[in-house]
């Protein structure tokens, strides 16, 4: 059996890498081998090869025979057109420097074909991760507007919910504030005594004597208040006093005017007889009235009778 360039499987499960070897054909796969020439590890894009150029050329030249795959690997790098390249140069078809020359410029396009590829490869790695950013950014976007759309309707929800109880709140409040507003002033000290006995329960074991104070704040406030009535009473009796003594004053101004208005109407009463007796006199006058004329008919019918004489 010929040596052969053959991969033995080295790495772990689903990530395997394989060396690049020279091994009797006879031996087993991941088994004895005569030289390593290289590595490679299809797990990369593009897979990653690392090659003895020389020691794979001269093994080549020795006869060795590639696998597949290995045959793929050696002409990906260039040996199998070197070994092409020193047969013509054997058979006189070209020199040497035609062989290396021609060879670099195969090595510079090879080289300038995997570079477009890299940079082919990150492009598209950049853009996808751009646009798989965008559409995170876009989903986080909608996500946050649903959001604030669901809390709008939650607020307001809320709120419609709410309304009937502040409404019956306000109704019930209403009648009270009249009825606080029509109680006496009288009733807010009590109010406030009633709401400071509880808050005075529970500091009473912490602090007795602000309580002794406040009682005997109250007995002075009640003493105060027991003084005042006394004080409006006793200021009240000179002013009803005063009042009586004014009271017979004007009774005899009212007696005084009662006098003066009789003593008016008995001035007044003669007036009244003279004008009564004024009345007969016009009448009198009335009655010679019709006398007058009767002697001026009488001298008109006298004076024709005169004129006929003459």
């Amino acid at each position: 059996m010929p040596v052969k360039i053959r991969l033995q499987r080295r790495g772990r499960k689903f990530a395997a890498i394989f060396q690049i070897v020279v091994a009797d054909g006879r031996a087993p796969r991941d088994g004895k081998y005569i030289e390593e020439l290289g590595q490679y590890n299809p797990n990369t894009n593009p897979a990653t090869i690392t090659l003895d150029f020389d020691k794979s050329l001269d093994w080549l030249q020795k006869g060795a025979q590639p696998t597949d795959t290995c045959r793929a690997i050696l002409s990906h790098k260039g040996v199998m057109y070197k070994k092409h390249l020193l047969e013509g140069v054997k058979k006189g078809a070209f020199d040497e420097a035609e062989a290396e020359k021609r060879f670099k410029v195969w090595l510079t396009e090879k080289e300038a074909k995997t570079q477009a590829k890299l940079d082919k490869l990150a492009d598209e790695k950049t853009s996808s991760a751009k646009k798989k950013l965008e559409n995170e950014s876009k989903i986080k976007e909608d996500r946050a507007a649903e959001i604030a759309k669901m809390k709008s309707d939650l607020i307001e929800k809320e709120a419609k919910a709410a309304e009937p109880e502040v409404a019956a709140e306000v109704e019930a409040a209403a009648p009270a504030e009249e009825v606080s507003a029509e109680a006496p002033t009288e009733k807010a000290p009590a109010e406030e005594v009633k709401a400071e006995e509880p808050a005075k329960e529970e500091k009473k074991e912490e602090a007795p004597v602000k309580e002794e104070k406040k009682e005997e704040k109250k007995e002075e406030k009640k003493e105060e208040k027991e003084e005042a009535p006394a004080e409006e009473v006793k200021a009240e009796e000179p002013a009803k006093e005063e009042k009586k003594e004014e009271a017979p004053a004007k009774e005899e101004k009212k007696e005084e005017k009662k006098e003066e208005k009789k003593e008016e109407k008995k001035e007044e009463a003669p007036a009244k007889e003279e004008k009564k007796e004024e009345a007969p006199a016009k009448e009198e006058k009335k009655e010679e009235a019709p006398a007058k004329e009767e002697k001026k008919e009488e001298a008109k019918k006298e004076a024709p009778a005169k004129e006929d004489k003459k």
